[in-house]
């Protein structure tokens, strides 16, 4: 489970996150929503450590993460860019990233499921951007640990990646994964989370069900119920 308790962040003058609360458990998909500036990248490189708060506390499977690092150990991180050295082949990646984190690991499987075979030898700088967020997704999954956060996972995917994509992040939350995503793509949240959180201004609007969130703004859609809350529209 991640405890966030309290947590402030200023930049500047600018106010990003302004007193977080919340508790997100185990074994469930969490869609973090929100428009740009909202806090959403703040909240999640506060949870990695990237960002250390003003104000609160963060604590992942009981522990706090303040002046940790361990932690991240149990963390699979997806980052919005898969800015990867371009000299090298993918498959040199993939030694480098398991020698770092000397880990147990799952990549083959993951190369068939997302038709890799044929890129492991090409260098990164020679990918489409589909195929380097492919990529990128291996990275992520190939890991077993207990959270997963997912920064626009859908990035450049076609249509049979998609697919891959979601049943395994359907068989993470079946053995009990945290998986936190963030995305543009409302369909997918639709799809996929079972709780969604909105973000506006540093504030927490909204956490709860889809079919709660619908309720709540009396409308027939996540669109719809989006615009509703930006607009101070909902009931």
């Amino acid at each position: 489970m991640i405890v966030i308790e309290g947590l402030y962040k200023r930049f500047g003058d600018n106010d990003v996150l302004n007193g977080i609360e919340l508790k997100i458990p185990d074994g469930k998909i969490y869609a973090i929503l929100g428009p740009n500036g909202s806090g959403k990248t703040t909240l999640i490189k506060s949870v990695l450590g990237l960002v250390i708060p003003d104000k609160g506390q963060i604590t992942v499977s009981g522990s706090p993460v303040s002046h940790q690092w361990l932690y991240r150990s149990e963390i699979n991180y997806l980052s919005q860019i898969a800015n990867f050295p371009g000299n090298i082949r993918v498959l040199e990646l993939i030694r480098m990233i398991k020698d770092i984190r000397c880990q147990k690991s799952d990549e083959q499987s993951l190369i068939r499921r997302l038709k890799l075979e044929p890129f492991l030898d090409k260098k990164l700088d020679k990918l489409s951007g589909g195929t380097k967020q492919k990529v990128n997704l291996l990275l992520t999954f190939m890991f077993d640990n207990p959270i997963l956060i997912l920064d626009e996972p859908t990035s450049g995917l076609d249509p049979a990646a998609l697919l891959e994509l979601k049943d395994i992040i359907r068989v993470k939350r079946e053995t009990g994964k945290t998986i936190i995503v963030t995305t543009h793509i409302l369909q997918f949240v639709e799809e996929m989370a079972d709780e969604l959180i909105y973000l506006l201004e540093g504030d927490i609007y909204f956490k709860g069900s889809l079919s709660e969130l619908l309720q709540k703004t009396n409308q027939a859609d996540l669109e719809h119920a989006i615009a509703a809350i930006t607009s101070g529209r909902h009931v």
